[in-house]
């Protein structure tokens, strides 16, 4: 019989990704966007023009982070046998670049399941980032939709 993987996710549940961000993540990230903004690569350029004094990450590789937490918090359910449906994200609300991350800041992505709604087939996250001084530097709200698979005829 087939079920929804949305009844293996519940509200409270809490995962978590952490890495340190250095100059290979943000000189490939930009690379792979073409955001080569002086902010994140010219050292020169922040220590005389920034009052940061230093080059910091990009804000959207902090989502790319949000990605990584989210694809964690789906893990324990995609393999599941006889599942109806499959997680796809719809999308990030309500993000947030709050503080800069400098290089070798070493972030934490925390990743919370608030809310479920069974009927319109999706759950919410709050996500935040934080620095290994406990500071929230980047936050956002994570949509994850769940999706009915197609169904297939055998052959």
């Amino acid at each position: 019989m087939a079920k929804s993987g949305l009844d293996s996710v519940a509200v409270g549940q809490h995962y978590t990704f952490s890495k340190t961000v250095g100059e290979t993540d943000v000189m490939l990230f930009a690379g792979i966007t073409g955001d080569f903004s002086d902010t994140h690569v010219n050292d020169q350029y922040m220590k005389e023009k920034s009052n940061l004094g230093e080059r910091i990450a990009h804000g959207a590789l902090m989502v790319g982070f949000m990605s990584t937490a989210s694809t964690l918090s789906i893990a324990h359910v995609i393999h599941q046998d006889n599942l109806d449906d499959f997680p796809v994200s719809a999308g990030y609300d309500k993000v947030r670049f709050i503080k800069p991350v400098k290089f070798g800041d070493t972030i934490t992505v925390h990743y919370t399941v608030a809310s479920i709604d069974r009927g319109a087939g999706k759950s919410v996250a709050k996500v935040e980032v934080m620095n290994q001084r406990n500071e929230v530097v980047a936050a956002a709200e994570h949509i994850m939709r769940w999706a009915k698979k197609l169904s297939v005829k055998a052959a």
